[in-house]
């Protein structure tokens, strides 16, 4: 059975030595989030801070800042697993014939297992008020040149005005008073799609920010699906059960049943006002910007809701094992486009969206460059800034051998690609514009004569089996 709440996640933590307890008084004006650092920079573990000055509700912080802690939420090890799901769904044929459709009903049952089920009520529905206040919650202040507090790990749920498709996104939010908020939903983000669309038609967008929840909803809320894919439905495809739902108080939106905490409300587009400085994941405060606000309605609450964060900063935190959980989920994707395509790596050093490496099968001139196109055309990769190809005797996740075939299979002339005005992440410090930059793809696969490479391939160092089988006999006996 999967994990159905954030109560069950601690307890799970806590069983396999990933989750400590801090009784001693903090404060949620920059203390508690230090300490979080500090302990994410160290690996430690998930922290439950169960006193918190001048509220009565605890704060769980670090909760997916290991790849054993994503393990334990998830449910698995191999995490490739989510997007062989989808793939699988997207393949599966509809059977013509009863014996057909008899034989596909055990496929058939694991895709509608994958829905959400409403209900009429839930754990997050024993407390309800129209008299609600951001003031209630222990919300962080992360860094001293912050604009204020803000909340960092809200899933923000939204819907397509015009499709009804419902989204979840991890957007950040400062505090303006007791019930307006900013949201800084990026311009390529589906939320703030959401919200232009609403925009257009001269409406408000009714907005629902989640506070906890099952880790695999909370997972799926910040991974970039395919558009048009719900989000709830991902968040069961990805827990191989679906999630149940109820409906918001003053607002016609749907949210998880478990979880601690829904603040209900509005994105009124026509709203805009400056938001920022806040420091953030690439490891500089993001300047004053411009976003919509956000009008809280309602609240929904546990009686003994816990208020879930997360930090961000210089790499690595918290962020960069759930973002190589969702580099290796979206793997299987990736190869359904480019079946060339045998690995690939985002490295946390590079946040993610920075830096990409790919390693290939090639089979003909150019092909490297190919992928990279195809990748830059691929959702959020749109917003990668670097690609390095390599081969598949590559190993993308080790650093030392991508820039050995740097250095020894790419020119800098022949194989370096720029396209110029493009787009680029909102948060990027380099960009000359706000997201509009330039792209580098590098090409270090090993040249072939049809891509001009005129010169006799050198061949590379390796051992003879006979050296190595003998040295393996003998391992054991130089006492090494």
């Amino acid at each position: 059975m999967p994990i159905e709440d954030i109560h069950e996640f601690i307890s799970e933590l806590e069983r396999n030595g990933e989750l400590k307890r801090v009784k001693t008084e903090v404060d949620s004006n920059l203390e508690i989030a230090e300490i979080m650092r500090r302990e994410m920079y160290s690996n430690g573990p998930a922290v439950l801070f169960e006193n918190v000055k001048d509220y009565d509700m605890p704060v769980l912080g670090n909760a997916f800042g290991s790849m054993k802690r994503l393990e334990i939420g998830l449910e698995m090890t191999d995490f490739t697993e989510i997007g062989k799901r989808i793939a699988d769904m997207t393949k599966m044929d509809v059977p013509s014939g009863l014996l057909n459709k008899i034989k596909k009903l055990p496929e058939l049952s694991k895709m509608t297992a994958s829905f959400p089920k409403s209900e009429s009520d839930g754990p997050v529905t024993e407390i309800t008020s129209t008299d609600a206040s951001f003031e209630d919650l222990p919300i962080l202040k992360s860094w001293p040149n912050d604009a204020g507090r803000f909340i960092t790990l809200g899933l923000v749920a939204t819907k397509h005005p015009e499709t009804g498709v419902r989204n979840l996104g991890v957007y950040r939010m400062q505090i303006v008073d007791k019930t307006h908020a900013l949201m800084h939903w990026q311009k390529h983000k589906r939320g703030a799609h959401h919200g232009d669309i609403s925009k257009d038609r001269g409406e408000k967008i009714p907005t629902a920010i989640i506070i906890g929840g099952d880790p695999a909803t909370i997972f799926s809320s910040i991974a970039p699906v395919p558009e048009g894919l719900d989000k709830y439905l991902f968040a069961g495809i990805t827990r191989k059960e679906g999630i149940k739902t109820v409906k918001c108080k003053t607002i016609d939106l749907d949210v998880p049943a478990n979880a601690e905490i829904v603040l209900e409300g509005y994105v009124d587009p026509a709203d805009i006002r400056d938001e920022g400085p806040f420091g953030d994941h690439t490891g500089y405060y993001t300047p004053v910007e411009p976003y919509p606000t956000f009008t809280l309605t309602g609240i929904m609450r546990r009686k003994d809701p816990v208020y879930v964060t997360t930090v961000v900063g210089k790499p690595i935190l918290e962020d960069a094992y759930i973002g190589k959980v969702i580099e290796r989920s979206f793997l299987p994707l990736v190869q359904m486009f480019h079946p060339e395509v045998v690995d690939f790596s985002m490295p946390a050093a590079g946040w993610f969206q920075g830096f990409a490496i790919i390693s290939i099968k090639k089979r003909y001139p150019g092909q490297a460059k190919k992928v990279m196109m195809g990748l830059w055309g691929m959702g959020q990769l749109s917003l990668t800034k670097m690609f390095v190809v390599v081969d598949e005797d590559i190993n993308v996740h080790d650093i030392n051998d991508v820039i050995w075939a740097i250095t020894t299979r790419a020119d800098a002339a022949r194989d370096t690609t720029i396209i110029n005005n493009a787009p680029t992440d909102t948060l990027d410090p380099a960009s000359p514009l706000v997201n509009l930059g330039s792209k580098m793809g590098i090409d270090a696969t090993q040249k072939t004569k049809e891509e001009g490479y005129d010169r006799e391939i050198q061949q590379q160092v390796k051992v003879d089996n006979k050296t190595r089988n003998l040295v393996d006999s003998k391992w054991s006996d130089y006492g090494l």
